[in-house]
């Protein structure tokens, strides 16, 4: 099959995305970043995936956020973005801002997983040889590991800098002070973390009520945030059961077991409100998160340019009243989902 030439939209940065500062850094982030845990591995169709990532980019996403371990498959969604950045998005890498992780399970034996340097310093390659990319913008570590001294860790992803594979460091879900330790050993290195990345959405408030939020912003890093969606439970898909197909009825990450009735009567009471508001749960959702002052960008998923196209459409109606709010924290209060 000959493949289709792509040029990008003319108008892609006049298309409504809003561009945020990034911490106190140089970056402007898009609101709104495409993700590629669940929907971009061997098991999506390469045609597909192109679709999204071009649709994504003609609409001013310029934010690609990868890991490892991405697929199913591991290592497959890095490779899904090669192939389509090789054949799609080479000409517009500088207009691009592509991140990707390591810290979770990879490889089998002991220099597979966690934090080590050996570990760390495998697996930049990897997902550079991966993704056909030169550099990452940004290199995460993609979770607190309790054993690899803090330093170790730091210290190879300063080095991934220094080394030209990463423009900046990223660090994702490490407990606060961790992550204090972080940013202060980041910066007396000449490399300051640029990103934070933690879960935030109406299910889980965590880090808005434990002040790490403040804690990443007083560091001088930008917050971006994963599962906005919570797995597609603020999405209104699950109102009236599981449907079949879905993410629940896999019972792996998201499991049957958390949806019980309590958890659908308050969604219900959230879907009410989203319609008062004009929106869809799931754009409120989306909403709800890009309305905290310190949140740089929200990672979105999705399976199709319709459910894309549904997402961006949160960013015309990011205002909430404070009795929105209040509405919102006293059904939140109620849900325990995570």
């Amino acid at each position: 099959m000959i493949e289709d030439i792509y040029k990008a939209d003319a108008g892609r940065y006049e298309a409504g995305m809003e561009y945020r500062r990034c911490g106190r850094s140089g970056v402007l982030l898009p609101a709104l970043s495409l993700g590629f845990w669940h929907n971009f591995g061997e098991t999506a169709p390469l045609e597909r995936s192109k679709e999204i990532m071009r649709f994504a980019f003609d609409k001013g996403i310029t934010s690609f956020d990868l890991a490892n371990n991405y697929g199913p498959g591991y290592g497959t969604a890095e490779e899904t973005f090669g192939y389509v950045f090789e054949k799609s998005f080479r000409p517009y890498r500088d207009e691009m801002f592509v991140a990707s992780k390591a810290g979770y399970d990879m490889w089998p034996g002991p220099y597979g997983n966690w934090g080590s340097r050996k570990y760390l310093m495998a697996s930049v390659d990897q997902s550079l040889r991966r993704t056909k990319l030169d550099y990452f913008d940004v290199f995460y570590s993609h979770r607190y590991d309790p054993e690899t001294p803090l330093e170790e860790t730091l210290q190879a992803l300063v080095d991934i800098v220094r080394n030209g594979k990463a423009l900046y460091i990223g660090i994702s879900r490490w407990p606060e002070n961790a992550l204090r330790f972080a940013l202060d050993y980041l910066r007396s290195h000449d490399t300051p973390c640029l990103l934070y990345q933690e879960r935030l959405n109406m299910l889980d408030r965590r880090i808005e009520k434990n002040g790490m939020l403040k804690t990443v912003s007083e560091g001088g890093a930008g917050f971006i945030g994963f599962s906005p969606l919570a797995q597609g439970i603020l999405t209104g898909r699950y109102l009236h059961g599981i449907p079949e197909g879905s993410r629940a009825m896999q019972d792996k990450f998201l499991k049957t077991s958390q949806i019980s009735d309590d958890l659908l009567k308050n969604i219900s009471l959230l879907n009410a409100m989203a319609e008062r508001r004009g929106q869809t749960l799931a754009r409120m959702a989306l909403s709800w998160v890009l309305a905290h002052p310190g949140v740089t960008s929200v990672i979105v998923g999705c399976s199709s340019v319709a459910q894309l196209t549904d997402s961006l459409k949160a960013l015309e109606h990011k205002e909430f009243s404070d009795t929105e709010l209040k509405e919102i924290d006293e059904i939140s209060s109620r849900i325990n989902f995570y």
